[in-house]
């Protein structure tokens, strides 16, 4: 069965599409077989994966309209993918039925059997989307950016996941706290890190030792619709993407040796 792994935080900006991006393609060149699920109404993933539009994705999967073995669709990438659509915008208003925090794992446990990881990029906010992720996720990477500000609200996300744990999904786990937007002035760059290493340890969250740097290359992937290990394989930012999907890795094989 899949490992799923939801990428959360609910502050924009902290590279978390790209992460998701990157651990997908990551993985499916590792030899894995991944789908990538995209829960943000944004729909930046699907994009960055060249999504046709014109089918079905996770909206229509989500009100009962489509099988989840309808909306996966394959892509170029090697990775499969639900795509995202504005639609989704409305979540929280149109999905107030009972149970409607267990929709989405209702798709994956359909499909689980058929992929090594499930990948689900959230949206930066805390509602039904969100919910519905942790509900189904085994574990969640959270990206941070490496400002002040990324701290802010990481009190008000672990306060959720212990609801989620304590209603929905009990075994949800944190597999690690991601530091990304690495800038280039050191003083600064190792004092923050210092700081997040701290909030990191007060919480009891694996930190990964992989730093991801802010570079164009990042832009210039998302602009020519590519992964990062296709447009430019490379580039040191993308070579930090490389280390970070190995130490993701490297996680399941210490859990499985255990």
């Amino acid at each position: 069965m899949a490992r799923i792994t939801a990428l959360i935080n609910q502050k924009g900006g902290v590279a978390k599409t790209t992460t998701a991006h990157a651990l997908a393609v990551g993985l499916a060149r590792q030899g894995r077989r991944v789908l990538a699920i995209d829960c943000d109404p944004q729909g930046n993933l699907s994009f960055s994966m060249r999504a046709d539009d014109t089918l079905a994705g996770l909206y229509e999967a989500l009100r009962g309209d489509a099988a989840a073995a309808d909306v996966i669709q394959a892509t170029r990438q090697g990775v499969d993918l639900v795509a995202s659509s504005l639609d989704l915008s409305a979540a929280d208003m149109e999905f107030t039925r009972v149970g409607r925090e267990y929709l989405l794992r209702g798709l994956c446990d359909a499909v689980a059997a058929s992929y090594d990881h499930i990948i689900v990029d959230c949206p930066p906010a805390l509602g039904v989307l969100t919910l519905n992720a942790l509900t189904a996720a085994d574990d969640m990477v959270i990206p941070v950016g490496l400002e002040v500000f990324s701290l802010q609200g990481l009190k008000q996300l672990f306060n959720t996941v212990e609801n989620v744990r304590r209603y929905c999904n009990p075994r949800l786990k944190v597999a690690g706290i991601l530091i990304t937007r690495r800038g280039n002035r050191a003083s600064l760059t190792r004092e923050l890190i210092d700081v997040i290493g701290q909030t990191a340890k007060d919480l009891n969250v694996y930190l990964y030792p992989t730093v991801i740097r802010e570079a164009v290359a990042v832009r210039e992937a998302q602009v020519m619709q590519e992964s990062l290990f296709d447009s430019h394989p490379k580039a040191a930012v993308t070579a930090d993407y490389a280390a970070f999907v190995a130490d993701y890795l490297r996680q399941e094989d210490e859990k499985h040796g255990d």
